[in-house]
């Protein structure tokens, strides 16, 4: 299975609260983070939920 890349290019002040909560389960708590998860569905839709924040890449 494919992995992606995904990185936080805004910071998540002015988020909602969910939009907080999914950065973190994604693993996310800084600006310039980056983490590599599994190309699943579930990550996919908790990539749409915060599109305007991160920046997503296939490896």
């Amino acid at each position: 299975m494919a992995k992606l890349r995904i990185k936080q290019v805004r910071s998540k002040i002015g988020s909602t609260k969910r939009q907080k909560l999914t950065l973190e389960a994604l693993g996310l708590r800084k600006v310039d983070a980056v983490v590599e998860h599994e190309d699943t569905a579930q990550i996919i839709g908790m990539i749409r939920k915060v599109d305007h924040l991160v920046t997503v890449e296939k490896i």
